[in-house]
């Protein structure tokens, strides 16, 4: 009698976990050329930024939140606050193929849930196109302040 052994599990079929990162950055500092790949393949606005710039980004944030499936970085985003007045989110973008899930929305959540975000009084974000998505969580537009930029060579 012989025992077949069993298949290793579909990747695409394992569950998608979050990890809320502790200061270092442990985890997504071995993997920055996945946060690249991510954030170049899914996002607009994030693409072409090199691994150095990627673990100056995780230092200076209070508050990053990574999604996996199996060992594929499927989600990311972050968050800076003062934890009491203001906090901002960063960078959220969810691979493609996981978008429509509520894997954006998780990362959110885990985001606003962080006590450095959560004791702040205000938390704002900026987006080109996910406005609809962001006010199904609870954010709303606000004209009466306007976003200003000013460029440096960084």
């Amino acid at each position: 009698m012989s025992t077949a052994t069993p298949r290793p599990a579909d990747p695409a079929a394992a569950p998608v976990r979050l990890v809320r990162h502790g200061v270092l950055c442990l985890r997504l500092r071995w993997q920055l050329a996945a946060l690249g790949a991510l954030l170049d393949g899914h996002s607009f606005w994030a693409t072409g930024r090199q691994r150095s710039q990627l673990g100056r980004m995780l230092s200076g944030s209070q508050v990053v939140v990574s999604a996996w499936q199996g060992k594929e970085l499927v989600g990311f985003g972050r968050a800076t606050s003062d934890g009491v007045f203001r906090a901002v989110l960063w960078d959220v973008v969810v691979a493609e193929d996981h978008q429509g899930q509520g894997l954006g929305r998780r990362i959110v959540e885990d985001l606003l849930a962080s006590p450095p975000v959560a004791a702040a009084e205000r938390v704002y974000l900026m987006t080109t196109t996910g406005e609809g998505f962001y006010e199904k969580l609870g954010f709303s537009r606000v004209d009466s302040q306007r976003l200003m930029l000013k460029q440096t060579s960084g």
